[in-house]
C-alpha cells in the first residue's frame, strides 16, 4: 500500500512529503485508519533535539484522527468505518497499565519515543524501500494513514468534527486530565496555569468546566486574551513580550491577591525554574504543583518553597485512561463547556513546514495538519 507521508529525514532538515509504503496490513490487535487530521505537538517539535534518541528517518505525528478502514479481527474492539482518535502506545500487560496508569507504562518511553514497537517494523519503507523508523507513539500520523495498536484508538461519534479531533489525544488531554485526575479540582477550587498554550489552555477549559477560580499566566498577549475569553483571570508575566521573563518578585504576591491567599493547585508548561518557585510561593498550605514541559536544566528550588505541606510531582499524559477522557471531552465540547475548537488553526499536510515555523513563532496555539487539504470553514 503506497500513501503520502510527512518524513523527517535529519535533525535540522525540513519535512518533505513523500510517498511512503506499508508492506502488510494490521496485525494481532492492530487497525489500518485513514487519517483525517493529525495535531502536531511540541514533543514532534522536540525530536530535533533529541540528541539522536529519537531515530531518523521518520513519519512523526502522534494527535491523529480518523476512520477504521481496516483491523486484524473482532478482538481489537473496532470496527470498519469506525471514527477514532489516536492516542499514546502503551503495553497493556504492566502494573501500571493493569492499574489504570498507562502514561507510566514501563515500556512509554521505548513505544512512544525511542524505537517503537518492534513487532512489523520492517513493513513501514519510502518508495524506495528504505526502512523508516518504527511508529511513533504507536501512530506516525503525519501521513494518509496509519497503522495503529487498537489499545491506543479511542471510538468517538461520528457526528463530531473528525479531522480536529486529534489533540484530545494528547496536548489536550495533557491539560484537561491535569485538572481532572492529578488533582481533582472542583467547584471553588483555585488554580493558576503557568504558560497559556495549548496544553495550558486546555488546562484552564477544564478547570472552567470544573468551577475553578483559574489564573492564567503567560507573557504574550494574544494568549492572555485567549485565556480572558475562555474565564481565565489574565495576570501578565512579563512588562513585554520578551524571550525570557525578567525577575518577577511581585507575581506570586498579585496570585495571592486574586485568589485571596493563594492557589490550591498550579500548573506549569514552561519548564522555567523561575516560574516553577514562583508557583510554589502563591500556593496555599498543603497546595500541589504539577510540571508537564521536560526540564533541560537542574531545578534549583528555594528555601521555603516546599514548606507547609506544598508538594510538586510530574504529569505525564494528564494521569489520563485515554478512552475514558476522550469520550468525557467530547461530550463537554457538544455541551459548550471544552471549545477547543477555538485553539486549532488547520493546515493542508504539504504545508507542515509553515505550520511548524507558525508553531515555533508562536503565531498558533495548536496547527491541525489535514491530509486532504484544510476545510473551507475553518
Amino acid at each position: 500500500m503506497r500513501f503520502a507521508a510527512a518524513v523527517l529525514r535529519s535533525y535540522e532538515s525540513p519535512f518533505t512529503l513523500e510517498e511512503v509504503m506499508l508492506h502488510a496490513g494490521p496485525g494481532d490487535g492492530e487497525v489500518l485508519v485513514k487519517i483525517a487530521g493529525c495535531g502536531m505537538c511540541r514533543t514532534d517539535l522536540a525530536v530535533r533535539h533529541s540528541a539522536g534518541r529519537s531515530p531518523l528517518p521518520a513519519v512523526l505525528g502522534h494527535e491523529g484522527a480518523g476512520v477504521v478502514v481496516e483491523t486484524s479481527g473482532p478482538d481489537t474492539g473496532l470496527s470498519t468505518g469506525d471514527h477514532v482518535v489516536l492516542s499514546f502506545d502503551s503495553c497493556g500487560h504492566c502494573r501500571n497499565c493493569m492499574g489504570a496508569a498507562p502514561a507510566y507504562c514501563d515500556s512509554f518511553p521505548t513505544l512512544n519515543l525511542f524505537g517503537g514497537r518492534k513487532e512489523h517494523a520492517a513493513r513501514f519503507t519510502d518508495a524506495d524501500g528504505g526502512a523508516l523508523a518504527p511508529r511513533w507513539f504507536g501512530q506516525s500520523s503525519f501521513a494518509e494513514y496509519a497503522v495503529v495498536p487498537a489499545r491506543n484508538a479511542v471510538r468517538v461519534d461520528p457526528t463530531l468534527p473528525l479531522e480536529l479531533l486529534g489533540p484530545l489525544g494528547c496536548g489536550f488531554l495533557t491539560g484537561a486530565g491535569a485538572v481532572f485526575h492529578s488533582f481533582g479540582v472542583g467547584p471553588g477550587d483555585t488554580i493558576a496555569v503557568y504558560g497559556a498554550g495549548a496544553v495550558g489552555l486546555a488546562a484552564v477549559m477544564a478547570a472552567t468546566a470544573a468551577g475553578a477560580v483559574t489564573v492564567a499566566v503567560d507573557r504574550h498577549r494574544g494568549r492572555l486574551a485567549l485565556a480572558e475569553r475562555l474565564h481565565a483571570i489574565p495576570l501578565r508575566a512579563a512588562p513585554g513580550d520578551l524571550p525570557d521573563p525578567p525577575d518577577l518578585p511581585d507575581l506570586p504576591d498579585r496570585i495571592r491577591q486574586l485568589t485571596d491567599g493563594g492557589t490550591h493547585y498550579a500548573l506549569d508548561t514552561t519548564g522555567s525554574p523561575q516560574l516553577i518557585n514562583n508557583a510554589l510561593r502563591a500556593l496555599r498550605p498543603t497546595g500541589h504543583l504539577g510540571l508537564v514541559a521536560r526540564l533541560h536544566t537542574p531545578l534549583p528550588l528555594e528555601p521555603g518553597t516546599l514548606d507547609r505541606g506544598r508538594r510538586i510531582s510530574h504529569i505525564c499524559e494528564g494521569d489520563a485512561v485515554p478512552g475514558l477522557l476522550i469520550p468525557r471531552l467530547t461530550r463537554l465540547w457538544q455541551a459548550g463547556r471544552f471549545p477547543f475548537d477555538q485553539l486549532i488553526r488547520t493546515y493542508p499536510l504539504t504545508d507542515i513546514n509553515q505550520a511548524e515555523r507558525d508553531c515555533d513563532a508562536g503565531r498558533v496555539v495548536k496547527p491541525v495538519l489535514i491530509p486532504a487539504g484544510p476545510r473551507e470553514d475553518t
